[in-house]
């Protein structure tokens, strides 16, 4: 289906998850974050910039994997992206929800 944000049209799933990440722009992701209550700061860009480059390696991501490395510890983690850690910040980040969130 699709959704206008940040003045563009974007193409999400039923979740409200990018289905193109080409669509993705640093607007769309600020107007993401806000629709789940977060203030993105310097931190916040670094783990998202992280999901990115690893979404584009196609490697697949935990919680785990990303408070090993060495962006963010699982602690704060979880205090930038409060509810769902890795299912927001993926939504953010534009790419799909990860296989290892229900």
């Amino acid at each position: 289906m699709e959704k206008t944000i940040a003045h563009k049209t974007i193409t999400v799933n039923e979740e409200g998850y990018l289905t193109n990440f080409t669509e993705w722009n640093k607007e769309i992701g600020e107007e993401l974050a806000k629709e789940n209550h977060i203030d993105l700061t310097k931190k916040h860009w670094e783990v998202i910039e992280y999901i990115q480059d690893e979404f584009k390696k196609d490697s697949p991501l935990s919680i785990r994997k990303i408070g090993k490395s060495g962006v963010v510890d699982i602690k704060e983690f979880y205090a930038l992206f409060p509810s769902g850690p890795l299912k927001t910040a993926t939504k953010i980040a534009g790419v799909p929800k990860p296989a290892s969130c229900i």
